[in-house]
């Protein structure tokens, strides 16, 4: 188990990623993933208030109504809830009023009393950052949040929005939610360093890239190939990313364990709680292999070396 920044948060090393629901998994699939995520132990889930609007049919809001339902079904003991706010068509922005609006609504479609992480999930040049930062600590004491985190945020923005919290005396994010996975290393040069000294708990998305680091495309041409992300997978099959497969594939064989597994375990390896999804019920256990498996300090070092051209 992890504490979440320094919050009183303990969950699972591993979150589900609800930008499934409604999108690539329908309602009944959904609750059979959760169900078997949270069967294996999993407590830690993520969604936002956007997802999945991209979806032909849908407007926004699609993830978190699934969600809320099947909480209302299973009453899940001690599952935290994570969502975001500034990119639903209805609340765009992190104004005070927006980011109020996005909660209450949030709220509504998750059927809770309170959110336990709160994202903002992009910057807004549009806004005030000490306005943002006042709004979310106002959700915190009116109860309607219990903690306020970010997502997409430089380094130096994620510095302002602490020490504009410190001023203000209220309260600070717990969690960073940035991209971050074997075949993208960039924030290692300074949003990564800024969240570990400010007491922040990286929690990355787009932890497998898209699909790529399942080992399922190793090919740039992405035709023939059913899934909606695969364009996205397919173009990180450079020779530098087979490389990172390569060495996944070869990690992935001494734990018996598939290469999402490895690519999951590296990036607790490295100090965060990744975010990943599943469509499928047989898709689960390889996310809980990562969230379970610990890498060598070799092998580690072994994947540092096969990506370090991810860097940047």
């Amino acid at each position: 188990m992890t504490v979440l920044g320094t919050s009183d948060l303990t969950v699972f090393p591993l979150s589900f990623g609800g930008n499934v629901f409604g999108w690539t998994a329908d309602r009944d699939t959904s609750f059979a993933v959760l169900d078997a995520f949270a069967a294996a132990g999993g407590d830690f889930v993520d969604t936002a208030d956007v997802y999945s609007a991209w979806a032909p049919g849908n407007s926004g809001g699609e993830s978190e109504t699934i969600l809320g339902e099947w909480i209302a079904a299973r009453r899940p003991s001690g599952v935290v809830i994570a969502t975001k706010v500034s990119k639903h068509p209805e609340f765009p922005g992190l104004s005070a009023a927006n980011v109020r609006a996005g909660a209450e609504a949030s709220l509504t479609r998750l059927g809770v009393d309170t959110i336990d992480v709160y994202y903002a999930h992009a910057e807004d040049d549009e806004t005030p950052l000490e306005e943002t930062v006042a709004a979310f600590g106002a959700l915190v004491s009116d109860g309607l949040i219990r903690y306020p985190a970010i997502s997409n945020f430089s380094a130096e923005n994620t510095r302002e929005w602490v020490r504009l919290a410190r001023e203000q005396g209220v309260a600070e994010p717990i969690v960073t939610q940035p991209r971050y996975n074997l075949v993208d290393r960039a924030i290692e040069r300074d949003v990564k360093p800024v969240a570990e000294e400010l007491g922040l708990t990286v929690v990355p998305y787009s932890a497998l890239a898209s699909g790529f680091l399942t080992g399922k495309y190793r090919s740039t041409d992405a035709s023939g190939q059913s899934s909606p992300r695969a364009g996205s997978a397919a173009a990180y099959a450079t020779p530098d990313g087979l490389a990172v497969l390569s060495a996944l594939d070869d990690v992935a064989a001494a734990h018996d364990v598939a290469p999402a597994s490895v690519a999951l375990a590296w990036l607790r390896a490295k100090g965060t709680v990744p975010i990943a999804s599943a469509s499928r019920v047989d898709q689960v256990d390889a996310l809980i292999a990562g969230a379970t498996i610990d890498l060598t300090a070799d092998e580690v070092a072994a994947l540092d070396a096969a990506s370090a051209p991810f860097v940047g």
